[in-house]
């Protein structure tokens, strides 16, 4: 299935036709955190002439599973005046991977890469879900994938969300396989404001959307409880009806993991649910899919970005008489990746004022640059991309 990213879009398998749904308002990591990056005086100057900003894939450019690659860590601390947060170079982590909330994704790279970074600073595959919160705010709502995607949609301010492994759990021999799986999945839902056990019985709740946060754990089991739910209008054992919305963070088809060679990704998971649930049932999957190469994505950086260089240069809040700082034009932002599909295609549709520059740490390995969706420029690593582009921007 061939199909090009608008922002966002809604998928159809019928005649593999693309539906395009309104443009959602953009969405924003929590600014409160933002000031907590305090700017001395003595800086302010410098930093509000930034005429460019940075954005960093992580898996495969930055980290190869828990380790830094390409001399990250070295590469970051270029971007700071110093050690204790206060950014030069206004840059955030633009990854479609995800499962842990911004604000503890933050924290670990913070200890991984020895830098401080902030929640603001991490935009994940599942961040964009935020622009939907008005709309299932206080509906019943399914969410699955790796980490804790309960929590995720939690912290968004969903009121009303499960995960699918505790859905699951409601539902006598829904698995039909489940007691030859040795594994035991840790819930952690106890630990949300928000508790779903306190339901007695969900089977009397209807389902009014289902959230793929990040990459599955287990493929067998979501698929069949999914397609349970979509094709019964969220209420199983219901009669077949129009499918309620279902959502993917992102779409990438394979990553660089620390295994060697990549690894098959959430867009694998994709097909494989679309491809049971067209053989199974009468009306094509319908589903809209957030993450990068979206343009949309892309410009939600940019605004972030923008407000990352506002609190940057007016220290803890942006006053009301400086509202036009967020407002902020780069002249260049560049997107620094690995995967020509996903990274590189990305910033060329996004146009102006994206640069795309290309590693070869990750997913891409060749020596000649990519044939269908060449980057800018082409560099061995990630400190290799920062040093091009401080020499280019004539940066210290």
């Amino acid at each position: 299935m061939r199909f090009r990213f608008q922002p966002p879009i809604q998928l159809s398998s019928s005649g593999h036709h693309l539906l395009p749904l309104p443009t959602p308002p953009p969405f924003l990591s929590s600014s409160p955190s933002l000031s907590t990056c305090s700017i001395s005086h003595h800086h302010r100057s410098s930093r509000c002439t930034s005429s460019f900003g940075i954005a960093f894939d992580i898996d495969g450019v930055i980290l190869r599973g828990q380790n830094p690659i390409g001399n990250s860590p070295a590469a970051l601390k270029r971007l700071y005046h110093d050690y204790s947060g206060n950014l030069k170079i206004p840059f955030l982590f633009l990854t479609n991977g995800g499962g842990t909330p911004e604000s503890r994704r933050a924290f670990e790279m913070s200890q991984l890469l020895g830098v401080k970074i902030l929640p603001s600073q991490v935009v994940q595959g599942h961040s964009c879900f935020r622009s939907l919160l008005k709309r299932f705010k206080n509906d019943f709502i399914v969410a699955t994938g790796k980490g804790e995607p309960e929590l995720v949609m939690s912290e968004y301010g969903f009121r009303n969300v499960i995960s699918l492994d505790d859905y699951a759990s409601y539902f006598d021999n829904i698995d039909p396989v489940a007691q030859y799986k040795s594994w035991k999945v840790k819930q952690e839902s106890n630990m949300l404001p928000f508790s779903m056990k306190s339901i007695q019985d969900v089977s009397l709740d209807r389902v009014k959307a289902a959230f793929i946060v990040s990459d599955p754990v287990d493929w067998g089991r979501d698929i069949q409880v999914l397609c349970d739910i979509l094709s019964s209008r969220g209420l199983l054992g219901g009669e077949e009806e129009h499918q309620p919305p279902l959502f993917f963070a992102a779409d990438d088809l394979q990553y660089q993991a620390a295994f060697p060679s990549e690894r098959l990704g959430i867009g694998a998971f994709r097909i494989a649910l679309e491809s049971v649930f067209n053989r199974i049932h009468d009306m094509p999957l319908e589903c809209t899919v957030f993450g990068k190469p979206n343009p949309f994505v892309f410009r939600n950086a940019e605004a972030i970005l923008r407000h990352i260089w506002a609190f940057s240069c007016h220290g803890n809040a942006i006053r009301p008489e400086d509202e036009d700082s967020s407002s902020h034009s780069f002249t260049t932002l560049y997107m620094i990746g690995d995967n020509p599909l996903v990274d590189i295609k990305g910033a060329l549709q996004a146009g102006h004022p994206w640069f795309s520059i290309l590693t070869r740490t990750g997913v891409f390995r060749q020596t000649e640059n990519h044939a269908e969706y060449p980057a800018d420029v082409v560099v061995d690593t990630v400190a290799e991309a920062v040093d091009f582009i401080l020499e280019r921007e004539s940066a210290p």
